[in-house]
């Protein structure tokens, strides 16, 4: 096939066939097509868009770009895959992943390093002392044998034309455009092996698709390559406008999802920084439910979120996680682990200047300043500190008077100069109406569920 005429078809809004896209899509793999054509068609395909069968066919050719994983020769049920498109304090997988394998559901999860103010699950995971996530396929799956659940760092074998488009679409003006954004999610699911796909399709401020309008057609489509792949998947649109849970950070982040499964007479003692966030709590039931239906666990999503409820209630979910840091280097029990994760050397409280009801907390802006912390990176150089975050005292709904805390700043060494600064601006993240003007919250994240 010709680059050019290729590229001119999209440009000119024609359908490509299954045959163009296989082949534009090997000549990018194999570096045959230059970076400089590649970019040109990404523009057309910004400009001009895909149909819903270009946009599958482009899935299926950057799956089948690099290395598929089988996982068909697991013993019980077939394995179910988790994706969320990231936010701030997004640590659902954690506590997901182990009440799926808990109630007997493999999960085989490929994470990525955060980049911006989106942190990465990755990065979570490798502030636990040992914890390895750089397992190659044959270790990955002795570890789901044994434990029920492996989670790991994305392969570079795996979809390999992502790896090289992605990086084009960065420096190019093309990442938001929802077929490449679909092709770039779901061809890297397929190729990993899940026979079912549970997709968290974040919206709000601290989201890449900031209104339900556009995270709707993103979900939509995400839905409906996967289903036009043979993989059955659902997908939750959640909110992202306030932070998710209590910790932005990644080893804080760890913290705070133990602490969500372990029994409430597990927990530790007055060092434990644990409060149940219900929202978060809830969102990760449903996601978890929607696993169990889609392999038959159970029939309907309320009596699989009930099951999953009774898991976390039992510790059944802690005692994976627990099993799973284990098979990957970490501590032997989730009690080592909570002492062995870093912790900051400095803390600063931020406090309320104003009495009323906390109505709102930015997201975008606390991923931010959280990532200036030294909670996350900018560039793919740059270095993280597992220990700095930020850990909100409070959230929308809550009551505050003058001079409360409202939320609790993790520095790194030396951070303490700038905190102030810090303070300030996590500070104006807080919207805090007077008390008459006190409104309802949301009793949960879900906005819909597309399946």
């Amino acid at each position: 096939m010709n680059a050019v005429e290729i590229i001119a078809r999209k440009r000119d809004g024609v359908e490509l066939t299954t045959e163009e896209i296989y082949s534009f899509v090997a000549g990018i793999t194999t570096g045959e097509i230059p970076d400089y054509q590649a970019s040109a068609w990404l523009m057309a395909v910004y400009f001009k868009g895909l149909s819903h069968r270009e946009t599958l066919d482009l899935t299926l050719a950057m799956r089948d770009s690099g290395e598929t994983i089988d996982l068909s020769d697991l013993p019980g049920l077939p394995a179910v895959d988790k994706h969320s498109t990231g936010g701030v304090g997004d640590k659902t997988t954690l506590v997901v992943v182990p009440l799926l394998a808990a109630a007997g559901v493999p999960v085989l999860k490929m994470s990525g390093r955060g980049l911006g103010y989106s942190g990465g699950t990755v990065d979570k995971l490798e502030s636990i002392p040992g914890f390895r996530t750089d397992l190659s396929v044959a270790e990955a799956k002795g570890v789901l044998a044994d434990a029920g659940a492996a989670l790991i760092g994305q392969s570079a074998e795996l979809a390999p034309a992502d790896k090289a488009l992605y990086a084009l679409r960065d420096v190019t003006a093309t990442v938001e455009c929802i077929p490449l954004i679909v092709a770039s999610i779901m061809s890297k699911k397929l190729a990993a092996g899940g026979r079912s796909i549970v997709l968290d399709v974040k919206c709000g401020s601290g989201a890449f698709m900031k209104t339900p309008e556009s995270a709707r057609a993103l979900a939509r489509e995400l839905v409906r390559v996967g289903n036009g792949a043979g993989v059955p998947t659902y997908a939750v649109i959640s909110s992202m406008e306030a932070p998710l849970g209590f910790m932005i950070g990644n080893a804080l982040e760890v913290r705070e999802a133990i602490e969500t499964l372990l029994p409430d007479d597990e927990l530790p003692g007055s060092e434990c920084y644990f409060r149940r966030d219900p929202l978060f709590t809830d969102l990760c039931l449903t996601l978890a439910a929607h696993g169990l239906v889609a392999n038959g666990v159970a029939s309907s999503e309320s009596k699989a979120k009930d099951l999953c409820f009774q898991i976390l209630q039992s510790g059944a979910g802690a005692r994976k996680l627990e099993k799973i840091i284990a098979a990957q280097g970490g501590p032997l029990t989730l009690s080592a682990t909570l002492d062995a994760l870093p912790v900051a050397s400095e803390t600063f409280d931020v406090l309320s200047d104003v009495a009323g009801f906390v109505t709102g907390i930015n997201a975008e802006t606390i991923g931010r300043v959280a990532t200036e912390m030294g909670a996350g990176r900018f560039r793919k150089s740059d270095t993280i500190d597992p220990a700095a975050g930020i850990e909100l005292l409070v959230k929308p709904g809550k009551s505050v008077q003058i001079g409360d805390g409202i939320a609790r700043l993790h520095l790194k060494a030396g951070g303490g100069p700038g905190a102030a600064a810090f303070a300030a601006r996590v500070g104006a993240a807080f919207t805090i109406a007077p008390v008459a003007q006190h409104v309802a919250m949301p009793r949960s994240l879900i906005i819909a569920t597309i399946s």
